[in-house]
């Protein structure tokens, strides 16, 4: 199993482009499904979830070609009529993503219960329900999930929560729906969007794009498209922590600063600050890190929340940055119970941080940190990430295990972080 072997307390310096968004490619490796035609996708990241994605795809018979090393053309002309693998559905968690697309290209699948990050419950009761509201029927026995469909046609559907690959999934399957579906409290995070707007070149006819009301119009058929897909937007709010942390100007290329708002004003309660210059984000050196107080000098929390909100998924990386701000902050995360529970770690490193439950933190800064040579073992690929900032800004060495969890989310991270000025190897046994 490989390792980070990761000497700290060093400044960086440079530009870094943001691999392809993760959470679009993964549902738009599933789209091809829903085509006889050629599907080119540019901007695909090169990580594990992608590789495993593609895995199953070829397994069900799908012509998958690398026309780049980020580019992939995709022809679905047929389809296996076995189910997908299981062993390679339960090592990802957009697996059942596959659901959608297979009821409305056959009328039936069977899917194992998913793989994924353990950062407590997740549910796909929002998939299902969804799915059902279109006409599937939907059989859960312990250990799968038996899906049947004559016909999709078109609902209207109210999510029961703002759930991202909910909405994928419900897209997926309405585009090929008989008639009109409207889908109530959609997720809108920019990944989604690449969906939809991948969907649309491929001749789904989708409205409210970026909004919490989707209408679409089902189409007997899609057809060929070509689309780029945006930068991952968890990427890039990682490594403006990492800069902000290690004290080192960065910029980060094509980094679309206007899906950073939020982020902004979270990471400013801490102190972070960065400049917009075109499409780059900026993140200058040396900053001076401190909590801003709210009104009367209250105790200011950043917390997460369903897009335009901060994202669950660098609240790990908010958490490490409030390590190095001076002050006090609240952490809440609302959505996963095991989310936090990494927070044990960092203060081993020195954090002062107290856990007050499953959902919150109260950090106060700043702390020094030191390096974990005796190893630190990577959760999940958030925590994982926000690990090998902390060893990045840590005094000494440290040592991160199960770093495949991270090559799940973040494309080459160490070599890329190397031409930084990052020291880090990985060790591999």
């Amino acid at each position: 199993m490989d390792r980070f072997v990761i000497e700290g307390g060093r400044q960086l310096s440079g530009s870094i482009k943001p691999s392809g968004n993760k959470n679009a490619a993964l549902p738009l490796l599933a789209a091809a499904l829903l085509t006889t035609e050629q599907l080119v996708l540019h901007n695909v990241p090169n990580i594990g979830d992608v590789h495993i994605k593609l895995s199953l795809l070829e397994q069900m018979k799908v012509e998958v070609e690398r026309l780049a090393p980020y580019s992939y053309a995709l022809r679905a002309s047929t389809i296996h009529p076995n189910d997908p693998n299981t062993p390679l559905c339960r090592k990802i968690r957009t697996s059942p993503l596959l659901a959608g697309p297979l009821l409305a290209r056959r009328g039936y699948v069977t899917l194992p219960r998913p793989g994924g990050d353990v950062i407590g419950r997740r549910r796909l009761d929002t998939h299902f329900l969804a799915l059902r509201a279109l006409g599937a029927s939907v059989e859960v026995t312990p250990t799968s999930y038996v899906l049947h469909a004559d016909r999709l046609r078109g609902a209207d559907i109210f999510l029961d929560e703002m759930s991202v690959t909910g909405t994928e999934q419900a897209v997926l399957a309405a585009v090929l729906a008989e008639g009109r579906t409207t889908i109530g409290n959609a997720a809108s995070e920019p990944h989604v969007q690449d969906v939809c707007h991948c969907l649309n070149a491929m001749g789904a006819r989708i409205n409210g794009i970026g909004t919490n009301l989707l209408e679409i119009e089902g189409v007997s058929a899609l057809h060929s498209a070509e689309y780029t897909i945006g930068p991952d937007f968890m990427e890039v709010g990682s490594l403006i922590g990492l800069a902000a942390v290690t004290g080192s100007e960065i910029r980060i290329v094509g980094a679309c600063p206007k899906e950073h708002r939020m982020s902004r004003m979270a990471f400013g309660r801490l102190g972070v600050d960065w400049h917009s210059e075109g499409g780059d984000i900026l993140v200058p050196g040396d900053q001076e890190l401190v909590v801003q107080d709210d009104l009367h000098g209250a105790i200011p929390k950043i917390d997460s929340a369903p897009w335009p909100g901060f994202p669950t998924d660098l609240i790990s990386t908010a958490l490490v940055v409030a390590t190095q701000s001076r002050g006090t902050v609240l952490i809440h995360e609302k959505m996963f119970e095991n989310r936090l529970f990494f927070a044990d770690r960092l203060i081993g490193m020195g954090a002062r941080i107290v856990l007050c439950d499953p959902h919150r933190a109260v950090v106060v800064g700043r702390a020094q940190l030191y390096g974990e040579p005796d190893g630190l073992p990577s959760p999940d690929i958030r925590a994982g990430m926000a690990l090998l900032t902390a060893a990045l800004c840590a005094k000494g060495r440290s040592v991160i295990y199960n770093i495949g969890q991270i090559d799940r989310g973040y494309e080459r991270i160490d070599e890329r972080l190397k031409v930084l000025g990052a020291q880090i190897e990985r060790v591999s046994e």
